[in-house]
């Protein structure tokens, strides 16, 4: 089976395994999706989601989040680990949102790689998720698990991930696949334990099983 017919597999299998399957992180706007998918790095997405509602109360729109003192937002945002840089780059991006972009986030993937702590997996996300553009996002479960499935050999660099997954996934199907594979790491093809292969739905396609 070639990669392209794989990868083609792949998806329609984990669309019946998770077909509601969407972005575990909660927001209601794009910046906040911003703000989020930053203190993310390392962190849980629920703990985010918690630690954000602080956050939105004191500082509830761009301008808010832009003219705050990077220590309190700092003080709010520590749970989520790496707190100081995190807090640098939200007050950073939020005032070039503010000054640059009339307080909108721009749909523009460069555009969006020019934003502070922006890289190439939060453009995706903002692409995919806000404008419903084609989207790759390689975080750790994508990564981990393309390369245990067979879709990438033994390559762990996101952006090359990404460019690898580009040759072999429909554009209109990355984002919500990247999403099912994140549902699927958490659930069954787990990092810190042996994978649940019993339990996998593509065990049967699998190039790594068990490992």
């Amino acid at each position: 089976m070639t990669k392209k017919k794989l990868a083609l597999e792949v998806i329609e299998r984990l669309k019946k395994e998770y077909p509601d399957a969407g972005c575990t992180l909660d927001y209601n706007d794009a910046w906040k999706l911003l703000v989020s998918v930053r203190l993310a790095a390392q962190c849980t997405d629920a703990r985010v989601n918690i630690v954000v509602r602080d956050l939105y109360a004191k500082y509830p729109t761009i301008e808010a989040l832009a003219e705050a003192e990077v220590e309190e937002i700092e003080r709010i945002v520590r749970p989520c680990g790496l707190g100081k840089s995190k807090a640098r780059d939200i007050s950073a991006c939020m005032k070039m949102l503010r000054d640059e972009y009339a307080g909108e986030v721009p749909r523009d993937f460069q555009a969006l790689l020019k934003l502070p702590g922006v890289g190439r997996k939060s453009a995706n996300l903002i692409m995919g998720d806000v404008f419903g553009e084609p989207a790759i996002v390689t975080d750790t479960h994508c990564i981990r698990l393309v390369n245990r499935i067979g879709l990438v050999d033994g390559i762990k660099e996101p952006k090359k991930v990404e460019m690898e997954l580009w040759k072999i996934v429909p554009p209109k199907e990355g984002s919500d696949f990247c999403h099912r594979l994140v549902y699927h790491g958490r659930d069954v093809c787990t990092a810190r334990t042996k994978p649940h292969c019993d339990q996998c739905c593509l065990a049967d396609i699998c190039a790594k099983k068990g490992i």
